[in-house]
């Protein structure tokens, strides 16, 4: 008997879905799957075989030929267990595949018939609405995450039995329903830090408050123990909530991944993400034999904090340039393309030099210029022109530190920054994909940022003495153009520019003292 039924594979942050036929042709007991199944998909055998046994079902005793189309594009995972067992129930006669066809199923089994968590739900369910069918069944871990979508019936199930007694009518599965709106806005505002733990560092909270109102890069220079990652990790509170289209995006790609955590909708704050310096260029960026999203991809609509900056292997630095002007990173293979976004803030921190006191007001450098200059040598000069703001970092004096004057909230900042977001978003209107200053493209940047002549005359002198280059003058505008948003002025004045040009102060030309 032949029978056809659905299953759904994740490329990108898409999901295409899989026809699934299977066929018992007669002969010995054997089991054949074609269609460019991997080594997961053709173990599903033994675990099928042992599900089946423990759960009162019985083993096919003929041929089973299973084909699984599209058959150029590779099948991986284990994640097909379910639509092929069930496939091979219907085959075999043991239950009815009249309803199976209107239903995609997906899911891994375990040899005791329970069913395992699965990577990319929410794809999935989104793709299975597209082309009209009746509902999903999946794992119960994966079912709140897939039930976001709405008109598509999400059934979470925890044991193969189940969807054989729903598809035997022997008993009742209930589709799970998700009040996403109340959920995702109760937990927005959710935050373990506060901009008010750091005590001092005035302007630094001045800098993150320009790099969240324009979504600007940043570095953070100082020495050990001046608060640049306590800083940094506070970042996301002053961020604009996500709006859910941006969670909807940001969850996608955390689905793919298999890093949203089980029973989660949608992902409600802004992703921080923090990777150790040892990590490889494919692990940032995404790829594998299989593209995977990377940790850039991951931080997207959010923030990218490397730690340590100088920590990082170069190679690794070097493959973020493009990623960071484009906000998306196109994975090649042999056999497939895909994009994954990458619209991301980049927050990094650094010591000023090996021993970490270069400048120190205090401490004693115990570096050479030699070894100093090495040390910042190992952050490429293209990479920090795409930085927008470099800042200072200098130790907190006792007194601030045992200061009982309160530091303003994050929320007090925020509002700030949203305040500016809003004119941008204004601003923008009728430019697709260009939501902040920091994604003005160069034609955006001399009808928006226009100077007057003093303004002209402070850049030019800052351009010769600092040597900069071409993109750190875009910067400079664009920089001075959301200081501009936050004072609620409509021009740019030359106190803006004055400002702006600061925070480039640290550009590699004046690193060295």
């Amino acid at each position: 008997m032949l029978v056809k039924l659905f299953g759904s594979a994740v490329y990108g942050v898409d999901a295409l879905t899989i026809t699934i036929e299977v066929d018992t042709p007669g002969g010995k007991p054997d089991y054949v799957i074609v269609g460019l199944p991997d080594s997961a998909v053709k173990e599903s055998i033994e675990r099928i075989i042992s599900a089946l046994k423990n759960n009162g079902l019985d083993k096919p005793r003929t041929r089973i030929v299973v084909n699984m189309a599209p058959a150029d594009i590779k099948k991986a995972g284990a994640a097909y267990d379910l639509p092929l067992a069930m496939g091979w129930l219907a085959a075999t006669g043991q239950i009815p595949q009249e309803e199976l066809g209107k239903y995609v199923m997906m899911g891994e089994l375990s040899l005791d018939g329970s069913l395992q968590p699965i990577k990319g739900a929410l794809p999935m369910a989104i793709q299975a609405r597209a082309e009209k069918f009746k509902g999903l069944i999946l794992p119960k871990q994966n079912a709140r995450e897939a039930a976001l979508v709405n008109n598509l019936e999400v059934y979470g199930v925890e044991n193969i039995k189940e969807v054989v007694d729903f598809f035997q009518k022997k008993g009742e599965l209930k589709p799970l329903t998700v009040n996403t709106r109340e959920e995702f806005y109760d937990a927005q505002n959710d935050f373990e830090f506060d901009f008010s733990d750091v005590k001092g560092q005035e302007n630094v909270k001045r800098a993150l408050e320009i790099a969240a109102a324009g979504g600007h890069n940043a570095i953070l220079i100082g020495p050990p123990g001046a608060g640049k990652t306590m800083l940094a990790k506070r970042l996301p509170t002053i961020l604009p909530p996500l709006t859910l289209q941006e969670a909807l995006e940001t969850t996608k790609v955390h689905s793919v991944a298999g890093k949203l955590p089980s029973n989660t909708s949608l992902v409600p704050r802004r992703p921080f993400r923090s990777p150790h310096h040892t990590i490889s260029d494919v692990a940032l960026v995404g790829g594998g034999g299989m593209p995977q999203p990377g940790e850039i991809s991951l931080a997207h609509n959010g923030v990218l904090f490397l730690d340590e900056l100088p920590e990082f292997k170069r190679t690794v630095l070097e493959v973020m340039r493009q990623p960071m002007e484009e906000r998306r990173v196109s994975i090649s293979r042999a056999k497939v393309s895909i994009d994954f976004p990458a619209s991301f803030m980049l927050i990094a921190s650094m010591n000023p030099c090996p021993c970490g006191y270069f400048n120190h007001p205090e401490k004693e450098c115990t570096c050479s210029p030699q070894m100093v200059q090495r040390y910042l040598n190992k952050v490429s000069g293209p990479l920090l022109d795409r930085i927008d703001l470099h800042v200072e970092v200098t130790p907190v004096s006792f007194n601030e530190l045992s200061s009982e004057r309160t530091s303003e909230h994050s929320d007090t900042v925020r509002d700030r920054v949203m305040k500016a977001r809003e004119v941008q978003e204004k601003r923008f209107g009728e430019n697709e994909g260009i939501y902040s200053n920091a994604q003005m493209s160069s034609k955006l940047l001399k009808e928006i940022c226009a100077i007057n002549n003093i303004g002209q005359t402070l850049l030019k002198t800052a351009m010769d003495k600092l040597n900069l280059s071409a993109r750190a003058y875009d910067r400079i505008l664009k920089v001075a153009r959301t200081i501009a948003d936050l004072d609620e002025s409509q021009a740019i004045k030359p106190e803006h520019l004055a400002e702006a040009i600061q925070y480039r102060s640290l550009d590699r030309e004046g690193w060295g003292g």
